[in-house]
């Protein structure tokens, strides 16, 4: 049993940045105004909505699993890497995730409040584990085999199929920006309306793509203003839950307006009110964009990096949080590395929800 970290474990991993995340306060929009996870999320906000009973009951399963069951929180482990990275490319350094049962203990015993993953990957493993932990079947991937690499959102399956296995939710990605989006937002706002109407919760990673967004030297694909009208798009064909990167920068709109370009649409006040250049500022810009927290916001918990993984996963989860974020969804950070410490890993990430002397800023 992985110990439980403290207050002073994860002042510890944060370091030089500790004091600016605990202690920050958001002169924003401010917490009042936001609708926070909690013990009484689904019936709070989703019994007034148009999700039906067996949705209901998929959401409350899904909040009600793992170490943080009853917070309102969700703590997921996605591992789709095998068709968007390559599976070797993402299973070299630990080859038992090459096979599936393994991807799915990992959730399960990670304490996650569900596991994300393929088909192949969930089919594979149904009857022996979908009563044991919730299943998201993730029904659309981006695939690297096609020469030369494309970049393309593509159906690996049916609504109905996932729905057949058990699944709690299915999962998508839209790539926002891209010349493929018009196309991939119509089949996933046609695949969610369908999951909903067979029960099922639907949870939307909101990307953004495109070449153009790299302007002026700076990669404004995780900026504050972009990735937020994403999120206002994904909530917009009724995500319950959004997945977005951590937003690392702002201003994209600015960028991709500058010269004799023109682009969307903006308002100095999302820059100069709705956000600032903190971390937990832009990613309650985030949340704003997510009907204030009435679809729950999950970040991403990137790549890993190595040894500074459980630092970087502890630092996410902490703005987050203090955000008025609901929680994480970290794959590769925790599966790239022995079973028991991607447990740990996990684990971590979960104590920063647990830990009540962290509240939202």
């Amino acid at each position: 049993m992985v110990s439980e970290l403290t207050i002073d474990d994860i002042t510890g991993l944060l370091g030089e940045e500790a004091d600016s995340l605990l202690n920050h306060k958001c002169d924003t929009v401010g917490a009042e105004q936001l609708h926070l996870p909690g013990s009484d999320f689904v019936d709070r906000i989703f019994i007034p909505s148009d999700r039906g009973n067996q949705a209901l009951r998929n959401l409350a399963q899904v909040f009600n699993h793992g170490r943080l069951a009853g917070t309102g929180h969700l703590s997921i482990l996605p591992v789709d890497q095998g068709v968007e990275h390559s599976a070797g490319a993402s299973f070299a350094k630990n080859p038992a995730y090459f096979d599936p049962e393994n991807i799915v203990r990992l959730g399960y015993e990670g304490g996650c409040n569900a596991v994300a993953s393929t088909f192949g990957v969930l089919g594979m493993t149904a009857r022996k584990w979908a009563h044991h932990i919730p299943f998201i079947v993730k029904i659309n991937h981006n695939e690297l085999l096609t020469y030369p690499n494309t970049f393309d959102q593509i159906r690996f399956g049916t609504v109905r199929e996932a729905w057949n296995m058990g699944a709690a939710g299915i999962g998508a990605t839209v790539y926002f920006g891209s010349p493929e989006s018009n196309r991939q937002l119509v089949e996933i706002a046609e695949a969610f309306h369908e999951a909903h109407e067979l029960g099922m919760f639907t949870v939307l990673w909101c990307y953004t793509r495109n070449d153009a967004f790299k302007t002026g030297g700076t990669d404004y694909h995780a900026a504050a203003d972009l990735t937020g009208q994403a999120n206002h798009l994904g909530v917009t064909i009724e995500a319950d839950v959004i997945k977005q990167k951590l937003p690392e920068t702002n201003r994209g709109y600015e960028a991709l307006n500058a010269g004799d370009s023109s682009y969307g649409k903006l308002d100095p006040l999302m820059y100069d009110k709705l956000a600032s250049d903190h971390p937990i500022d832009l990613t309650r810009y985030q949340v704003l964009n997510c009907y204030m927290g009435r679809a729950g916001l999950i970040n991403s918990g990137g790549a890993s990096s190595g040894h500074s993984d459980k630092a970087e996963a502890v630092r996410t989860a902490v703005i987050n949080k203090r955000a008025g974020g609901m929680g994480l969804i970290s794959g590769r950070k925790s599966f790239q590395r022995p079973m028991e410490e991607g447990i740990e890993l996990l684990h971590a990430i979960q104590d920063v929800y647990r830990n009540e002397e962290i509240a939202v800023a």
